[in-house]
């Protein structure tokens, strides 16, 4: 357990990648959780172990108990530096986050890998708060919060408190804003090479009335999921109106949907192909590729070691990316960048059958990291590697600018 202090005389955290390599390893990280707890019982305005602590709950899917954690953590201190950040560091990176589980907040410490001269800390800024005094103390600040309904009064809040700012801003939160699912097919609409089908957000009681055909010109079958999921979440395909009393009958939690028409991209093959490309400054980089017999693609469904043949076709395809899809759509990334100007994006993508570049979703928050086992993906380090190393050549790029 970490017991040295940081310049302000806080205990580091232990932080997401440690206890995230602890998890998805499949290691029970209850020994560490105790750890920390002791530690606090010891120490008890020592909010690192109590963040640490919701990290951990978080991953442990127990998000009630996590954000109990992250609150008392929060009223304890707001600034948090890194274990794992470099004594060497040259940058130093400020992180805006909120509060909230791990999904609305940018995982800005995976991207930091390797670095031996850039040094983070995270500063969690709620509605209310002032932006910290010392911002001048640190050479870039990163725009952490994720876009959500829950996140856009924060996000208001601080594109109008940055307007000012004396040092670089990665990932401004005007742009930010403008990736929600409608506003960035709102945003994209006019790019000739890019193809994001629009979504509407319907009411239960709208939807109940089956409005949708008419009032939004909606032609069956349609996408409908709630307006909150992630990661194919109450996520389906309805064929007709007749669907639609089942499907809200199974989400009973949800009062607000949102609908597209569906597109059909399947390949020759009839297998589903869904890309995972981060634009570092418009610049592509392929994090994953899933491949799915089923139009719901996420790479963890997509049994992708059940057919060895998958992963090979996902490392040829990260192999020859940048003379391949990359190069093929390499219109469709510029327009991107230029109609959402993001330093730092995520596009959830595939091929449309006309060979427009298919977007499902843009995001700043998901995560990219290198946690998959060697043994099973050998070619996967590698790329997210050059990952991380292009998002750390930006930054310095942005600071000697």
């Amino acid at each position: 357990m970490p017991d040295i202090l940081d310049s302000s005389g806080h205990t580091p955290l232990m932080g997401l990648v440690k206890l995230a390599r602890h998890a998805f390893s499949g290691a029970d990280l209850t020994p560490i959780a105790q750890q920390l707890a002791t530690r606090f019982e010891h120490r008890d305005n020592d909010a690192s172990a109590l963040m640490d602590l919701a990290t951990i709950h978080f991953l442990m899917h127990i998000p009630e108990t996590a954000l109990e954690f992250q609150h008392h953590a929060m009223q304890l201190q707001l600034r948090y530096t890194l274990s794992s950040s470099p004594m060497t560091a040259n940058m130093r990176l400020l992180a805006l986050h909120g509060d909230g589980d791990l999904m609305d907040n940018l995982p800005v410490e995976f991207l930091l890998i390797g670095s031996q001269s850039i040094s983070m800390d995270a500063h969690y800024i709620a509605l209310g708060d002032e932006l910290p005094d010392d911002l001048n103390d640190y050479d870039i600040i990163l725009i952490a919060v994720g876009e959500s309904d829950r996140n856009k009064p924060l996000l208001r809040q601080l594109n109008s408190q940055l307007q000012a700012c004396p040092i670089p801003i990665i990932n401004h939160p005007e742009y930010i804003m403008q990736t929600t699912r409608e506003g960035a097919a709102e945003a994209l609409k006019n790019c000739q090479d890019v193809m994001m089908p629009m979504s509407t957000r319907m009411t239960r009681e709208n939807i109940q009335a089956m409005r949708m055909a008419t009032q939004n010109h909606c032609t069956f079958p349609i996408i409908i999921r709630p307006i909150e999921s992630h990661a194919g979440h109450g996520l389906a395909r309805l064929d007709s109106p007749k669907n639609i009393p089942a499907y809200l009958a199974e989400q009973t939690q949800d009062t607000m949907f949102y609908i597209s028409p569906y597109v059909d991209y399947s390949s020759e093959d009839r297998q589903f192909r869904k890309y995972r490309v981060v634009l570092i400054e418009g610049r592509p980089f392929l994090a994953h590729l899933a491949i799915s017999s089923h139009w719901i693609v996420h790479y963890l469904n997509a049994d992708m070691l059940g057919d060895m043949q998958k992963c090979v076709e996902e490392a040829e395809t990260m192999q020859y990316f940048d003379d391949g899809f990359g190069k093929k759509h390499t219109s469709a990334f510029q327009a991107i960048y230029e109609a959402l100007p993001l330093d730092y994006l995520i596009l959830d993508c595939a091929e449309s059958h006309e060979g427009k570049l298919l977007v499902f979703e843009v995001d700043t928050s998901a995560i990219v990291h290198d946690m998959d086992p060697i043994d099973l993906f050998p070619y996967k380090q590698p790329q997210m590697h050059k990952i991380f190393h292009a998002f750390q050549a930006m930054l310095t790029t942005r600071v000697n600018t």
